[in-house]
């Protein structure tokens, strides 16, 4: 009886929930198309995480068993390939979704939606660990040394950084152990990533959307049904022609190195990873210490993510930040390029130049929010200094 009530109660909140959120939730009326990417996103995440599970039925996290493990699934299990493909590409498709959703939020300010802003940013760090440990499970040879090459990081962290260095091992290097931590992981995040999507729809439902008039107030609103969800199918099924695609060609995205088993004892001519990692590789290379280039690795993502710590009313500024994000998007998508390329001439003077270029950006955007707030309110100044 108990049970059955119980059931009952949480179905009952389920059903409130989405008539809330999803049905009945007052929406500003002046929303495109790249509003709809945060329903992409959920949608791809729930087929990740979908096409995950059924993976994992048939994988083996032992070094000697993986890669041969991964080979079955694509021949033998049948329908195994799609699975494969669909869970391979996805990823890509959710990278690029999520780095979308995110230039738009820079170039509608949506960091002055605090609880939006940062829950997004913490969802950001989640997608990167899933990502990262879900590609070391395929031990090819790419996948393996991009293993060794990041967790080695870890031993840049005074004091701690050897023994954990050690621990996430599971011994004195990368082997079967690692695989059984990245394997767990990589399961067990994305339920963990759940949550965090739920209380970054309540911020959402709580402060409202930024509209193109840069508004969130209560002006101008409509029902998120029906109008939304047609948007949210013309934009899934757009999502469904290019995952049609990718299914003539699934491995378009990937390094010929996937096919490669992964060899302890010969590293590849250029250790790559995969496309969404690559303007972050670009800046940790860049940087000759080791120590250094993994907080600039951090620091990078750290930046925008403070944005609305400063941000004020800035007014006719809105064009200005435009302006710089812009440039900021052109910055990344070259950073992403040279990550990807040798590290030779005249590629490692290009990635140190557009590294400071994107620094640069980033705290001139904090510029154009603190230096109007600090020169039209002196009593700011006076407190600030007092305090």
């Amino acid at each position: 009886m108990y049970l059955w009530s119980g059931w009952v109660l949480a179905g009952l909140i389920f059903i409130r929930f989405f008539r809330s959120f999803l049905v009945f939730n007052p929406t500003s009326m002046y929303l495109g198309y790249a509003w709809n990417l945060g329903s992409l996103l959920g949608i791809l995440l729930v087929i990740q995480v979908f096409t995950g599970v059924l993976l994992a039925l048939y994988y083996t996290p032992e070094s000697s068993l993986a890669f041969d493990r991964v080979q079955y699934i694509c021949r033998e299990v049948p329908f195994g390939w799609v699975l494969r493909v669909v869970h391979f590409n996805g990823a890509s498709m959710l990278f690029l979704c999520l780095y979308l959703h995110l230039i738009k939020g820079l170039l509608l300010s949506s960091y002055r939606l605090k609880g939006v802003w940062v829950s997004g940013f913490i969802m950001l760090f989640f997608f990167i660990a899933i990502a990262f440990t879900g590609y070391v499970l395929s031990w090819s040879q790419m996948s393996y040394w991009a293993a060794v090459v990041i967790t080695s990081l870890l031993s840049t962290l005074p004091i701690l950084g050897s023994s954990l260095l050690i621990w996430v091992w599971g011994g004195f290097r990368v082997g079967s152990a690692t695989l059984k931590l990245f394997f767990v992981t990589h399961f067990l995040l994305p339920w963990l990533l759940f949550l965090l999507v739920f209380f970054h729809l309540i911020f959402l439902h709580d402060s409202g959307s930024t509209s193109n008039l840069g508004y969130s107030g209560c002006l101008g609103k409509t029902l998120f049904f029906p109008y939304y969800w047609v948007q949210d199918v013309l934009n899934l099924f757009v999502l469904l022609v290019i995952f049609i695609f990718l299914l003539f060609y699934p491995y378009l995205l990937g390094d010929p190195e996937i096919f490669v088993e992964a060899d302890p004892l010969v590293s590849p001519l250029h250790i790559v990873p995969e496309w969404y990692f690559t303007p972050f590789y670009a800046i940790l290379r860049v940087v000759p210490r080791k120590g250094l280039g993994v907080f600039f690795l951090f620091f990078s993502l750290l930046l925008p993510m403070s944005f609305c710590l400063f941000s004020n009313y800035i007014g006719p500024l809105i064009l200005f930040i435009r302006f710089l994000c812009y440039w900021f998007f052109i910055v990344v998508v070259v950073l992403g390029w040279l990550g990807q390329r040798a590290i030779e001439h005249p590629y490692t003077y290009l990635g140190g130049v557009f590294t400071v270029l994107y620094f640069v950006l980033l705290f001139s955007i904090l510029l154009v929010f603190v230096l109007p707030h600090y020169l039209y309110s002196p009593y700011v100044v006076i407190s600030t200094l007092i305090s």
